[in-house]
């Protein structure tokens, strides 16, 4: 194994609750060996990432009830392709090089899987995303 990809695996996180069962899919496998950590890992630039696509579209995200909040974390990965394919990249790029050969093989199914998690943490974080009012 090269440096980087030692490197790359001794920084992520360990997720005890991520099994890898020998029944698995090579798509579960690949999600909870690969993009949990990473994911994981990158979790405070993923919300810094976040707060800034949220100044760049004037804010308006601060005005939303809770529901809509989360309604609007998932539209602006979903349909916003640049910014998607910006947080696909920080993931991508954590990638060893043997996981990003894996990577390839079902790119379309594990971006999904990949975004959903996105998604999903930062759905769970909203109140990360909050402007901070200075007193």
């Amino acid at each position: 194994m090269d440096s980087r990809s030692k490197n790359l695996e001794e920084i992520r996180p360990d997720i005890p609750q991520a099994k890898i069962h020998e029944n698995m899919t090579a798509d579960e496998r690949f999600q909870n060996k690969t993009l949990r950590p990473i994911i994981k890992f990158q979790n405070e630039l993923l919300i810094e990432v976040f707060k800034n696509y949220i100044r760049k579209h004037k804010g308006a995200f601060y005005e939303l009830s809770s529901d809509k909040k989360l309604d609007y974390i998932e539209h602006s990965i979903q349909k916003d392709i640049k910014f998607r394919n910006s947080l696909k990249g920080m993931v991508i790029g954590h990638f060893t090089v043997s996981e990003y050969n894996l990577y390839l093989n079902n790119s379309s199914a594990l971006n999904k899987r990949m975004m959903n998690m996105v998604i999903g943490r930062l759905k769970d974080q909203v109140q990360l995303l909050e402007e901070r009012v200075l007193v």
